[in-house]
């Protein structure tokens, strides 16, 4: 089951929250009205792999940049497909801020060990702070030998799980 001090941090936009292509703007799916946001779907795969993944951390954060209103949105999208109950992180598990860098602010709070975003730059933030980096999704160039490149929640979920090692299942006898 879990894996006793490791924390996972996860960004919103285009690792959970679906967007444009690589390089676009993380909250470009919340443009036009309210209708149009809460009918951006997830990034495929997403809610499952979560789901997996969940019992295996201590603790599961959201960490995502963005302002105000985007902050609104985010919360009425999470809302709306049920993310907390179909993933198991629980829906106050979530840290906003206003600049990419800040986030390793939250994560080092937060005591995170694996952490995925879509952002170099992010990644660049957190080299010092958290072990376990997961570069999400499509990138429009080769990223560097320090953190991992996957392209699909597949893919991040077996970095995941090879950093963990095995799961323990515990069989109850009675």
């Amino acid at each position: 089951m879990e894996t006793q001090g490791s924390r996972l941090g996860v960004d919103i936009g285009r690792v959970i929250i679906g967007g444009g292509g690589p390089g676009g703007g993380d909250t470009q799916f919340f443009s036009g009205d309210t209708a149009r946001m809460l009918a951006t779907p997830a990034v495929p795969g997403a809610f499952a792999a979560l789901a997996r993944l969940v019992p295996r951390f201590e603790q599961v954060w959201l960490v995502s940049k963005c302002g105000e209103r985007v902050q609104r949105h985010t919360r009425q999208w999470l809302d709306h497909h049920d993310f907390a109950g179909r993933t198991g992180i629980p829906r106050d598990n979530i840290r906003f801020c206003l600049r990419r860098p800040d986030k390793a602010l939250h994560c080092a709070d937060l005591g995170i060990t694996h952490f995925i975003d879509d952002k170099l730059d992010v990644h660049q933030a957190l080299r010092d702070v958290v072990p376990h980096r997961y570069l999400f999704g499509p990138q429009r160039s080769r990223p560097p030998a320090w953190v991992q490149h996957t392209e699909t929640w597949a893919a991040v979920e077996a970095a995941i799980a090879r950093s963990l090692g095995p799961a323990v299942v515990r069989h109850v006898v009675g």
